[in-house]
This record gives C-alpha cells, sequence and structure tokens, in this order.
C-alpha cells in the first residue's frame, strides 16, 4: 500500500482533513503530517523529508499539499532523501482536502501510485460539475460502457443523503478489489457512465434518496461482484443508522 504525505501551513488544518479522510474507510493507509514551522504557521522541508521516509514502502508515496512554500518545501524534500526514495515520490497538484479524501480511498484499496494519482487530481470534480463549470468529461472518471456487459443489475439507493462518500467509498472498495470492470449510471438523471472504481466520478453522478442506479460489470468476476453490490445496496450501501440495524441472527 502507498503512503501518503500532508503538507500543510497548518498542523490543525492537516489533522482535521486527515480525520475526515480517514472516516470514508475501514483501513487507512500509511499516513503522515508535516504541518506548521515551529510552533506558528509555516513549512519545514525537513520536516517533509521525514514523513516521505516514515510512510515510505516499495509502492510509492504521494504528497498533498495546500499552497505556496508547502510546493516548494516538498520540492526540497525530494532533494534531501536517498535518491532510490525520491524515484517513487509523487507531488499531487489536487485540492488538499478533496484529493486527500479520494487518495485515502484509493490507497485503502491497495491501488497502485499511478492511479491514486490520478483519483486525486479528479478531487475538484464533483464541485465543478455542480456548479456547471467541468470543461473535461474525463476529469470525473467518465468512461464507456463495457462493449457487453456479462452483468447489469438495477440498484436503489434508499439512504438519506443519497450516494454520498462513504457510501460512495464502500462501493470503490468492492469494484477495485475484484476481477472485474464496472461502470455506474444514475437512471433518473441519465448520468454516467462513469468509472466505479473513481470515488470523484461516482459523486458526480449526484445520486439523491430514491434514484436508482444501473451497475455494468463485465470480466472474471463480474457475477461475484455484482452479488457484493447488491448485498451493499439490500444494507443500504453500509450506511444504514445503528438503529434501523437487522436483528442479529439468533445464537450470534
Amino acid at each position: 500500500m502507498i503512503g501518503i504525505v500532508v503538507v500543510s501551513h497548518s498542523r490543525a488544518l492537516a489533522e482535521a482533513a486527515v480525520e475526515l479522510a480517514c472516516e470514508m474507510v475501514a483501513e487507512r493507509p500509511p499516513i503522515a503530517v508535516a504541518a506548521g514551522a515551529g510552533a506558528g504557521f509555516g513549512t519545514d522541508a525537513v520536516a517533509v523529508a521525514d514523513a516521505i521516509t516514515a510512510v515510505d514502502s516499495p509502492d510509492g508515496v504521494l504528497v498533498l499539499l495546500d499552497l505556496g512554500s508547502a510546493v516548494l518545501s516538498a520540492e526540497m524534500a525530494r532533494e534531501l532523501v536517498p535518491p532510490d526514495v525520491a524515484e517513487r515520490v509523487r507531488l499531487s497538484p489536487a485540492p488538499l482536502v478533496e484529493g486527500l479524501v479520494a487518495a485515502v480511498v484509493t490507497a485503502a484499496t491497495g491501488a497502485p501510485l499511478d492511479a491514486v494519482l490520478e483519483e486525486a487530481g479528479r478531487g475538484l470534480a464533483a464541485k465543478l460539475d455542480h456548479l456547471g463549470e467541468a470543461a473535461d468529461p474525463s476529469a470525473a472518471g467518465t468512461t464507456a460502457p463495457p462493449a457487453a456487459p456479462e452483468v447489469v443489475a438495477e440498484l436503489p439507493v434508499d439512504t438519506p443523503h443519497g450516494l454520498h462518500a462513504r457510501p460512495a467509498a464502500r462501493l470503490v472498495g468492492l469494484v477495485r478489489a475484484a476481477d472485474a470492470a464496472a461502470v455506474v449510471t444514475n437512471l433518473r438523471t441519465g448520468r454516467g457512465p462513469v468509472d466505479a472504481r473513481s470515488l470523484s466520478g461516482l459523486v458526480t453522478l449526484a445520486v439523491r434518496q430514491g434514484d436508482r442506479l444501473r451497475f455494468e460489470a463485465s470480466g472474471p468476476g463480474a457475477e461475484s461482484l455484482t452479488e457484493a453490490v447488491r448485498a451493499l445496496a439490500a444494507d443500504s450501501w453500509g450506511d444504514r443508522p445503528a438503529d434501523q440495524a437487522p436483528p442479529a441472527a439468533p445464537g450470534s
């Protein structure tokens, strides 16, 4: 699993962003924070280099940054770490909060560094799309449906807040763990299809309570993946309130 470094002028900001992102996953990837300078605001290249070293692995390290000197400090930090470590470090231009959420969700599935970097870069897609400013459909994880999907299912969305980030992250985890490809379309709006491996893409579907999704899967694991997604949908996408949880089985 790749490591993630968050570089910010404010430690409070960085730690809050990490806490938010990790709410989306059951198992968090290795994350280190390099934020603040001394007791105040700022960034420190040595601290960034130490953070990179702390989460480094053969899978690589993704660095997300806030602004200004954070970029300069991260670039300098890459020069301070050993060359073999520097070769597997990527600096992301993604927005800090949205990019970090997308990166954590994608990294937690075991996705490779380049895939996590790409997904983090789509972090603003949902916001741009909602405000009518998305210029490039590929930025939202839009993809063509399989030429002949092997399994097609219509799935209800009964969660009060629709398919928001947490349930969408669960869907991403199932799809990325499967030996199959899948796309999703919102049947109410006609939005899609989007790659079901992309959190940013799924969020652009603007799925509300009561919507129905068309799920198309292909590949060796298409059938088992679809059954797993059906079960997730039947369990309110894992977003069922505690007081509405199904009763435990006898003897459990």
